[in-house]
């Protein structure tokens, strides 16, 4: 029986290898992304997307590498950082057409 995986649980589960599952691409997404590589107080930049497929692809493709550690997306109540995203990226359940290799 597959139950919905949810917030603080399914980073637990994301942290501890098991794989995510009943991911909604199509959720709306907010993108949160350091605009410095400097450390200290950085400067974050917003961006809304009509699906978390979409905020997935942004990060992944566009945005410099070194920015993505510093990066969160929020779909409804889930925060995902950079290895959550990459994950969701690679994953067999990404709906979009990928412009970088796995």
């Amino acid at each position: 029986m597959m139950v919905p995986i949810h917030g603080m649980v399914l980073h637990l589960l994301q942290r501890s290898g098991v794989p995510m599952t009943n991911f909604d691409y199509q959720e709306p997404a907010e993108l949160y992304a350091s605009t410095s590589l400097k450390g200290g107080r950085r400067p974050v930049s917003y961006r809304r997307f009509q699906s978390a497929a979409e905020a997935i692809q942004y990060a992944i493709e566009e945005l410099d590498p070194a920015m993505l550690r510093g990066t969160v997306i929020e779909v409804a109540d889930d925060r995902l950082d950079a290895a959550q995203i990459r994950e969701l990226y690679d994953s067999e359940g990404y709906p979009l057409t990928r412009r970088l290799p796995m």
